[in-house]
Formats: structure tokens, C-alpha cells, sequence
């Protein structure tokens, strides 16, 4: 197996202050933003939110050349529209979507009257027609695109996206995420030990919260994606934490006289190549998305970005430090584990015991 350090010995909980110092800068710089901009008079959302949360008004046009998605986005922020979702249809050739989030002076709210929807979706639709213009006339009236030789695109059909699907969406999304870090927890409890499980849950929620604090001080757009991406993001730094906790399960029954401070430390050694080789192919694919995707897969891919990598850091840094120092303040308890079978065993038989923690104290 190809192994990027040999024979490495690095102190990572020695240096657990200065890396949950850095943690708590950040999210506290999140932290600090989100309050700064919603106190501040005029300034704008604790997070930038897209059409999917916000609400707004979707307009489906039918082109008769369809122009790029770069020509129609140029086009939408030429008439001050900066947060467009672009979405063709798979079955009717040269039609679009295009959603655009409520327009200044609009109401956001989640109960929004009939005539001021109606206002809404006919100044949506004005606006769309402004920026799409510049590709040539519209089909007016009940012309349309075989009738009028003339016309380059149809806006065939307009609604309103209400705030309220974006409400529940978002509640959707927490429950989902605070469901997923529950069964995690109840996972690692039953195999590992349920101070490694409040370890790597903790490290879970330090992602999620890093990656928010990045979205509102940046203001890079919330929407639909970048909840998928932190749903993807929760599993990733999982599977590196339980990977970590299973070295340290297995260094317990091969150095039963180490203290439980050296052992994380060496467990965390040893597993560093696959850590950082793992990552760091996953990280190098999300940037080539963050490079080269478009504005389509912009969040999406920067939620990524930053969420992986500092899932990474968490899984080093973050989650075995908690767990040892619960343990620790806990004093005694049994860890359960299971021991490589003797020589001449099969492993079926392999027994399951129990494990006096030692001091984590050097």
C-alpha cells in the first residue's frame, strides 16, 4: 500500500488549542458577520439566500436560436439581476427556465397577498424581457415563434416561487441533517464508544457551521445545491473520523500500557497518508468543479471545497481531541473493542472485552 509518510510523529493533541483556537476565530468571524449585517441599517441578510429560499418569479421562454447560458447571464446582469438559476428543458428543445429572486421593493414574506404576486410575476416577466431583448424582439400578443418570422424568442408561460416553499425546504434540511448526525451517534455509541460518538457529531456540527460562516462573510449564494453539498459533506468527515477511531480501538489491544493520549496521537500517524490521499484526490475533483463548473455549480462547488477541506483539518484536529478529552474527564469506563484473534484462532471466535482507560495526562 503506497504510503505518503514514513515512520512520521507528529504531536496533533499537543497542538489541540492552537487548531480549536483557529476554529473558534473563524466561526466566530462567521458569528460576527451574520449579526453585523442584519443589525446594520440598510446592510444586507445574514446569508445570501437564492431563489429556492427567498422566493421570486420563473419565467419559461422559448428561443428560437437559444443563445449560451454565459450571453444569457451577461444579459441579466446588464439589467441588475445577479443571482439567475438558468435550467433547460430536457424534452422541449431550445426552451428555458429562468428564475430570478424577488425584486427590490417586493414582499418577501411568506404570506404574500394575490396582487402582490401578480405584481411580482409581471415584474419579473418585465425584466426578463428587458435583459433578453438584446437577443431580438419578442413574439407579441398571440404571435408566436412559426407565426412570427421576426421574433427570436416567446416567453410562453410566468409564476411566482413563494417564500414559503423556501421555508420549508430549509426546515427539511436541518431536520435531515440533524437526523443524520443522531444516527451517527447512535452508530459510533454501539461500536466504538459514545465518547468517540459526541467526538466525531461535534466535529459534524463544526463543519456545518464552518462552512456557513465562509457563505456569510463571502456572501456566495445559499440555495438548493449547498445543502446538498453539506449533506455530503457530513458523511465525508465521518468516514475519516471512524476511520481514525477504529486504529486507536485496535492500538488499545496492541499497547495496553500506553497511555491513551499516545495512542491517539500514533493512531492519527499512522493513518495521515490515507487521510490527506483520500482528501486531497476528492478536494483536487471539487476544484476542477470550482474552476471550471460555471456559475450553475458555483456554491455547490465552493460549499465543497471548503467543506471537505476543513473536514479534513476537523478530523484531526477536532474530533479525536473531544473524545479523549471526555474520556478523560470521565475517568474510568469500559471501551468496547474487538481484539485480533490469537494464533491458531478462527475469527468468528475473536472475544470482545473491556478496557480500563488509561490517563491522558503526558
Amino acid at each position: 500500500m503506497f504510503n505518503l509518510f514514513q515512520n512520521i510523529h507528529i504531536d496533533w493533541l499537543g497542538k489541540r488549542r492552537i487548531f480549536i483556537g483557529i476554529s473558534i476565530l473563524i466561526m466566530l468571524a462567521g458569528l460576527v458577520s451574520a449579526i453585523g449585517r442584519q443589525l446594520t441599517p440598510g446592510g444586507t441578510d445574514a446569508f445570501n439566500l437564492g431563489v429556492d429560499f427567498k422566493g421570486g418569479t420563473v419565467a419559461t421562454v422559448k428561443f428560437r436560436n437559444e443563445p449560451a447560458d454565459e450571453d444569457i447571464r451577461a444579459a441579466l446582469n446588464n439589467v441588475g439581476i445577479h443571482d439567475a438559476v438558468l435550467q433547460r428543458s430536457t424534452n422541449r428543445p431550445n426552451e428555458m427556465l429562468i428564475r430570478i429572486p424577488l425584486l427590490e421593493g417586493s414582499s418577501d414574506s411568506g404570506a404574500v397577498a394575490p396582487d402582490q404576486s401578480k405584481a411580482q410575476v409581471e415584474a419579473g416577466r418585465a425584466i426578463v424581457k428587458k435583459a433578453i431583448d438584446s437577443f431580438g424582439p419578442e413574439a407579441e400578443g398571440q404571435a408566436t415563434l412559426d407565426t412570427d418570422p421576426n421574433a427570436a424568442y416567446k416567453i410562453i408561460g410566468t409564476d411566482s416561487v413563494s417564500a414559503i416553499a423556501g421555508s420549508q425546504i430549509r426546515n427539511q434540511a436541518v431536520t435531515a441533517t440533524l437526523l443524520g448526525c443522531i444516527g451517527i451517534l447512535l452508530f459510533i455509541a454501539f461500536r466504538y464508544d459514545w465518547t468517540y460518538a459526541a467526538g466525531a457529531v461535534i466535529a459534524v456540527f463544526h463543519d456545518v457551521l464552518m462552512v456557513l460562516a465562509f457563505f456569510s462573510v463571502f456572501q456566495w449564494e445559499v440555495n438548493l445545491t449547498v445543502i446538498a453539498a453539506i449533506l455530503t459533506i457530513v458523511g465525508f468527515s465521518v468516514n475519516d473520523s471512524i476511520v481514525i477511531f477504529d486504529r486507536i480501538r485496535e492500538n488499545l489491544a496492541l499497547h495496553r500500557h500506553d497511555s491513551l493520549f499516545k495512542i491517539t496521537n500514533d493512531s492519527i500517524n499512522q493513518t495521515l497518508s490515507r487521510t490527506v490521499i483520500t482528501a486531497g484526490l476528492v478536494i483536487l475533483s471539487v476544484l476542477s468543479l470550482v474552476l471550471f463548473g460555471g456559475e450553475v455549480l458555483r456554491s455547490f462547488s465552493l460549499a465543497l471545497l471548503v467543506g471537505l477541506t476543513l473536514g479534513c483539518y476537523s478530523t484531526i484536529a477536532i474530533a479525536s481531541p473531544i473524545a479523549i478529552w471526555w474520556q478523560d474527564k470521565l475517568g474510568e469506563a469500559d471501551i468496547k473493542e474487538t481484539l485480533a484473534p490469537q494464533r491458531n484462532e478462527k475469527m468468528a471466535t475473536a472475544a470482545r472485552r473491556s478496557v480500563t482507560r488509561r490517563p491522558v495526562t503526558r
